[in-house]
């Protein structure tokens, strides 16, 4: 079985996989995995035209069957062991991380472009691709902790503060009970206290470990 084991992931993820059923962790470990090296090609992009390149190829790696697919990166040897026949919300969140790409400073729309195909991506993890409450929650979640992620990150203050408005906007509505997916609840609780605190890193201050805790306990 092909693992991401050696694939260093921000702490938050970390202790959101902590969290995460051991029959499923692989394959939100692969999720998590690819959301990295693809944000490691917006944030090295020096040229927009090479960035975009690099994630033309994961798409066409993504469309292609996996046995037709090269061997030896362990990311897609992964994602073919985890994700084979649910590559699409993967190709959407390639797309979302392309929307990064555009001039500064970074338009809302972008940003909610971005957050979209992080949600997707969990959204298939989780199974709820049907309307529902559930799906609503994840969704929710999702694009919350893809705002508070990115703004923890951004350099420009208007930028910053631009996020931060939308994840609080993106607050408002209370957070849905996700106790089939602790994960999420972890991420989206660390989130919700990041954008409070102004787009600040999420496991920033002595609290932190409090509110995770509380997430996986409580699944909110």
């Amino acid at each position: 079985m092909e693992t991401v084991e050696n694939e260093a992931l921000a702490s938050e993820i970390e202790l959101a996989l902590a969290h995460t059923p051991f029959d499923q962790r692989e394959r939100l470990k692969t999720l998590f995995a690819l959301d990295q090296r693809l944000a490691r090609i917006i944030g090295k992009a020096t040229e927009p035209m090479l960035a975009q390149m690099r994630l033309s190829w994961w798409r066409e790696m993504l469309g292609m069957p996996v046995a037709e697919r090269p061997q030896g990166d362990v990311v897609l040897d992964a994602i073919g062991t985890h994700w084979s026949g649910d590559e699409e919300a993967l190709i959407t969140l390639v797309d979302g991380w392309e929307h990064l790409l555009a001039d500064p400073p970074l338009p809302a729309s972008s940003a909610e472009e971005f957050a979209k195909g992080r949600a997707v991506a969990l959204c298939a993890f989780a199974g709820v691709q049907k309307a529902g409450e559930i799906e609503f929650g994840v969704n929710q979640e999702a694009k919350i902790w893809a705002i508070a992620d990115l703004a923890s990150k951004v350099h420009d203050e208007k930028e910053r503060e631009m996020l931060v408005e939308l994840g609080q906007r993106l607050c408002a509505r209370k957070p849905a009970r996700l106790r089939g997916f602790k994960a999420l609840a972890v991420l989206g609780a660390l989130s919700r206290r990041a954008l409070m605190r102004g787009g600040r890193p999420l496991l920033e201050g002595r609290g932190a470990g409090l509110v995770a805790f509380r997430a996986a306990l409580l699944g909110k």
